[in-house]
This record gives C-alpha cells, sequence and structure tokens, in this order.
C-alpha cells in the first residue's frame, strides 16, 4: 500500500495544494490527505493530535508553532503574500472599492456580506475589524453571513443574489469558480498576509514533507502561484 502525506493547509492555500497534488503523487507514489480549515482551526487539530506532517498557514501562525516546538526549527518557507480581497458574483457588476469612502458605500448597499469565522481565520478578524473602523457593524450586522472558513464562505457567496458582496483572501475568491476578484481592500484597511509551510516536529516522514514544500514554495510553481493570487514574498538573505 502506498504511504500518505498528512497536510494541515489554511484554506487560503487549498487551491494551490490541489493544484500540485496529482503531479507530487504520481511522482512519488505516496497519497497526499489534506485537511483545509481556517488558521485557528488547522492549529487547534495539531495540538489536538491530528496526523501533520506539513503544516501551511500564515507566516506568523507558523512562527508561533516553531516557537512552541510543535514545526520543526529551519524548516519553513514562504509560499507568497496574500491581499484580503473584495468579491462579486461574476454576473454582478463591480463595486467602486478604491478608497475608504467607497469601500463604505458598498458594504453599506450589499444585500449580505460573506466572510470567515471571525476569530479562527486571519481574513475574518480583519474584516471585523474593519467593519469596526468604517462605523457600520450595527448598521450591517443582519446582513452578516459568517461561515467556518474563506472557501465556504465564497461557495454561498456563489448562490446569493447580484447585490450580495464577499470579503476573504484573494487565493480563495480566485479559486471559487462563478466569482470574480474585484481587487483587494483599500488603504488603509489593505492587509498582506504571508503563507508558508512547515515541517511538523512530528512528522512521519520528514524528507517527503520537505519535498512538498518545496514543491508549493520553489521555482516550479511561481508561476501557478502567481495565476493562483499569490505575490513573491521578497527574501531577507541572513
Amino acid at each position: 500500500m502506498a504511504g500518505e502525506l498528512s497536510v494541515l493547509c489554511a484554506g487560503a492555500v487549498k487551491g494551490l495544494v490541489l493544484a500540485l497534488q496529482g503531479g507530487f503523487e504520481a511522482a512519488t507514489g505516496l497519497h497526499v490527505q489534506a485537511t483545509f480549515g481556517a488558521v485557528g482551526a488547522i492549529r487547534d487539530a495539531l495540538r489536538a493530535g491530528a496526523p501533520c506532517d506539513v503544516f501551511i498557514a500564515s507566516d506568523a501562525m507558523i512562527g508561533s508553532l516553531v516557537a512552541s516546538g510543535e514545526l520543526g526549527a529551519g524548516t519553513q518557507r514562504p509560499i507568497g503574500n496574500v491581499q484580503t480581497a473584495i468579491a462579486v458574483k461574476a454576473s454582478a457588476p463591480a463595486p467602486a472599492i478604491a478608497d475608504a469612502e467607497s469601500l463604505k458605500a458598498a458594504l453599506l448597499a450589499a444585500s449580505a456580506i460573506y466572510f470567515p469565522d471571525a476569530t479562527l481565520s486571519t481574513a475574518g478578524a480583519h474584516v471585523a475589524t474593519v467593519l469596526a473602523r468604517l462605523g457600520i457593524r450595527d448598521a450591517v450586522s443582519s446582513r452578516l453571513r459568517m461561515f467556518a472558513n474563506g472557501a465556504t464562505a465564497m461557495r454561498e457567496l456563489g448562490g446569493a443574489d447580484d447585490r450580495a458582496i464577499g470579503c476573504t483572501q484573494a487565493t480563495e475568491i480566485r479559486y471559487t469558480p462563478g466569482l470574480a476578484l474585484v481587487g483587494p481592500l483599500p488603504p488603509p484597511f489593505a492587509l498582506a498576509t504571508v503563507y508558508g509551510a512547515a515541517v511538523a516536529a512530528a512528522a512521519r516522514d520528514v524528507d517527503s514533507a520537505r519535498s512538498f514544500i518545496e514543491l508549493l514554495a520553489g521555482a516550479s510553481s511561481a508561476t501557478l502561484r502567481r495565476a493562483g493570487g499569490f505575490d513573491e514574498v521578497a527574501r531577507v538573505d541572513a
């Protein structure tokens, strides 16, 4: 029986993992068993003892888990920068979101606002902050549609009316059929999150885990990453 590589992956990187999984399996004979979710949810899964060879999440989360010894020191690699962005259905007109006032108007005009969990996901927490800073949280509270992760929120947006709007990581929007990416949140609300991967301290197959991380973060997948909404991360030499 072929071996298995267990991956815990933030939703923002789901599309990339799925795009590369088949080729990796064909080349190695391993089955990639990937579990996707908000960064807080996959952290909790790791800590609950879920099988994990490769952990993929925000750079901040990975740094914290390396410091605690739950991920291997020196194994982390950046995959790319991802903007938090606005989405609408492909059939809907794109709202103006170039500045704070136009973003506020677009959110107030929306029939519903779809976004990921505000306590477990990077994008969801940011959406909650943006609504509060714009002073419209109470005005739109009855129209907020929060889901466990960005992928689910965007799938649900696809079944909404054309006046609905979504906000999550750009990669999740790009990989959801039927949606259009309007653009990143404008200043001062722009948020770019670095996502990366690391080998779990309890990994059963360290060499294969490193190989999969190289596939995700290396030169061979650079074009795929850009197409999926990842911006390159500037490397800083020690």
